[in-house]
């Protein structure tokens, strides 16, 4: 076969469409086929009931006509006998499928309808039986012809002795034919029906997986260079869902490789300036030792500062990884005296702790104190000698706080967002860094379950804060187990 026509084969008759419809027409199918049968089943004994009570009652009719019959003494009893039965059969409606027959002293005297038709005739067996029954009777027989006769025969006792005998019989399986073409008629009709809601149901199927055929064509040109496609969301249920999340996606990964490229742009930016500056120096070395130690000098500090921008990358990738925290459990306030004491060493600045929390908490210490000397050396990096700053603690409710305040320029309004992404510096920065310290900052904070908070003004110094809470985070087993910690040990120390 045809490849294209093997794809279009498989397209069409294994898509979900086409599984839809065949789960859709055989669960019509089974209903509609259990309902003609229940159906069927329901006429049948509705039309039992109907036959049965219909000659109950003219049986009763001609109890009634006997019963009320005048008595002649000198009137023969085969002529009231006669006349009895010409009594009912004056009153008698014949029905379809319905026979009456009349027997005197066991001859066959009457019959309604007066020619009996080919179904009665050919059950000669019956109506030889019927001429010698002498007691009531009711029962259901096959004749000779195969048909089944539901029948009453009641006795017409005259003078004592039963002188005439009256046969009430309805042709059961008549009737049944005649149900049996009505429930072939509705079966013909569900046939119909369900081809055309069959293909109305096909048509309606491709309308609603109509997002679904967009969405894989959609998914079909996405490529890294363009994900600007989108897929209409006017479907208010559960495609509608699938689409508006499939959106969400597609801008997350936009979004995601718009800001590796950003990345790499910006990464390559940054370390192309020192390679250049090295690669300068190097090639314009020349004999003199003064003037090969002072480029050497160059070249190492612009070494040392590529190395520390390797550093902040590789310390911002191990931000996404379980193992970037150790958990431990420490004193709040002894931890702001020991960052105290190291911020004190960057710079000749007013050093001073604002507030000093009393607690403890579960978290990692070393990457705490990381993020606060960030905090403390960007402090620095925006004062001058004798500026006051300042790093506090405190603990309020479940949540423990971290700062550090500067009585520097300030940051604007438009650039307190922007400064905590990567690459990203305030506007009028006087500070040529690789701008990683407030994205390193922030990554820290949020492995911990927590934030950072800036409140500033400018020229009027700028506040940061750590939000942490002071439980342990959800991920502490998980992390535990991939590192070895005990976390049962800490837990249980920190819940003394």
């Amino acid at each position: 076969m045809n490849p294209s026509v093997a794809r279009l084969w498989r397209r069409t008759f294994g898509g979900v469409r086409t599984r839809i419809l065949a789960w859709y027409v055989l669960l019509i199918a089974l209903c509609g086929v259990t309902s003609v049968l229940a159906v069927r089943e329901i006429l049948f004994m509705q039309l039992q009931e109907r036959l049965e009570t219909s000659l109950v009652r003219e049986v009763r009719l001609f109890q009634l006509l006997s019963a009320e019959e005048p008595v002649v003494q000198e009137q023969p009893m085969r002529e009231r006998a006669a006349h009895i039965f010409d009594r009912f059969f004056y009153r008698y409606v014949p029905h379809d499928n319905e026979f009456m027959l009349a027997y005197i002293d066991g001859e066959l005297y009457r019959t309604m309808p007066q020619k009996l038709d080919g179904t009665m005739r050919a059950n000669g067996k019956l109506t030889s039986r019927w001429s010698h029954l002498r007691t009531p009777e009711r029962d259901e027989r096959i004749g000779s012809s195969g048909e089944k006769f539901l029948y009453i025969a009641e006795p017409l006792r005259l003078g004592g002795e039963p002188r005439g005998l009256l046969v009430a019989a309805y042709c059961v399986s008549c009737e049944r034919r005649e149900v049996e073409r009505s429930v072939i008629v509705v079966a013909q009709v569900f046939i119909g029906a369900t081809l055309l809601a069959s293909l109305l149901a096909w048509i309606a199927a491709g309308r609603v997986l109509a997002p679904l055929r967009l969405l894989a064509e959609t998914a079909r040109s996405i490529g890294e260079s363009d994900l600007t496609r989108r897929i209409p969301a006017g479907d208010r249920g559960e495609l509608g869902e699938l689409a508006a999340t499939f959106n969400q996606m597609l801008d997350r990964l936009e979004a995601a490789f718009a800001s590796q490229r950003n990345f790499i742009s910006d990464a390559g930016h940054e370390l192309r300036t020192p390679i250049t500056i090295v690669r300068g120096h190097l090639e314009l070395l020349g004999d003199d030792p003064d003037e090969r130690a002072e480029t050497m000098a160059i070249v190492y500090d612009e070494l040392d500062r590529m190395n520390r921008f390797v550093d902040d990358l590789l310390l911002l990738a191990r931000a996404e990884r379980p193992d970037f925290l150790f958990f431990e459990l420490f004193d709040v306030g002894e931890l702001t005296d020991e960052l105290y004491a190291k911020a004190r060493a960057l710079a000749p600045r007013e050093w001073s702790i604002e507030a000093r929390g009393s607690g403890r908490m579960v978290a990692d210490r070393q990457r705490l104190t990381q993020a606060v000397i960030n905090l403390a050396q960007n402090a620095v990096q925006h004062t001058g000698p004798g500026d006051r700053i300042a790093i506090g603690s405190a603990l309020r409710g479940a949540w423990v706080y971290l700062w550090v305040s500067d009585c520097g320029p300030g940051i604007a309004p438009e650039d307190q967002r922007r400064i905590f992404e990567r690459f990203e510096r305030g506007s009028h920065s006087r500070y040529e860094g690789s701008g990683l310290g407030l994205a390193i900052v922030q990554a820290i904070a949020t492995t911990h379950g927590g934030s950072i908070q800036l409140t500033s003004t400018p020229g009027a110094g700028a506040t940061f804060t750590l939000v942490l809470p002071l439980d342990p985070p959800q991920e502490l087993q998980l992390h535990n187990q991939l590192t070895g910690q005990s976390c049962s040990t800490v837990l249980s120390v920190y819940s003394h």
